[in-house]
């Protein structure tokens, strides 16, 4: 999954893009509210965090701006002002859940995991496919029962396609949602990682559709290429 956060605090900006990461999320990190903009409206992100105290653009008018825009990305606003007001504005300029600073970064990561959630048509923290089972709290993978070790790379791209169970993912969608800005990506990459995960949880896993991209669901279910 990837995440956009636009803060202008520094030390704040980069706590937040390491835990993440740590996480399994690919992290863009904007510090002002015009680049924070240019990014959301260029890029596809399956959240954003973004604050309100912005330079150059306001935290309101860059939410206000997206959402004129089409993009419906699930946005959880951070923000040092704790008034009722201030959170009515948020949500009535198109935010989907709102945190006042200081808070404790867990309750920050529980909130992105049910945005993503939410957005993605999943209600459970666990998802299912099959006998394969992932913990979004933990990242835990398990096959059977049976705890499956991955890589981060691999743990990304299943959790992507989990998400987005029963659909058909391109590979240039799995490359925007799973690398961040400046990593070097590369599309070759992304059968390597499929190739990988089918050997540690069944060849049935998924599915590849010819032209189009790949798909996951319950094997019982899926399409054969």
């Amino acid at each position: 999954m990837r995440v956009l956060i636009v803060e202008d605090e520094p030390t704040l900006g980069n706590q937040l893009k390491t835990t993440l990461e740590q996480n399994g999320y690919a992290v863009d990190l904007s510090t002002d509210g015009e680049d924070g903009h240019f990014l959301g409206s260029t890029e596809d992100y399956d959240a954003v965090i973004l604050d309100l105290g912005l330079p150059e653009i306001d935290g309101l008018t860059v939410l206000g701006m997206w959402r004129k825009e089409g993009r419906t990305f699930p946005v959880l606003v951070l923000t040092a002002r704790d008034s009722w007001s201030d959170k009515v504005a948020g949500l009535d300029a198109g935010a989907d859940d709102y945190l006042a600073k200081p808070f404790q970064t867990e309750e920050l990561i529980a909130r992105l995991r049910a945005l993503i959630r939410r957005a993605s048509g999943n209600t459970s923290s666990e998802l299912t496919a099959g006998d394969v089972r992932l913990d979004t709290r933990s990242g835990r993978v398990t096959l059977k029962g049976e705890p499956v070790k991955l890589t981060a790379q691999e743990y990304k791209l299943l959790s992507y396609l989990m998400h987005h169970k029963g659909k058909v993912v391109s590979r240039t969608e799995l490359i925007e949602h799973i690398y961040d800005q400046d990593f070097d990506r590369d599309s070759n990459t992304i059968e390597v990682f499929v190739t990988r995960i089918r050997k540690k949880l069944g060849a049935d896993v998924i599915t590849t559709i010819r032209g189009l991209g790949y798909s996951l669901d319950d094997p019982a279910d899926q399409p054969r290429a």
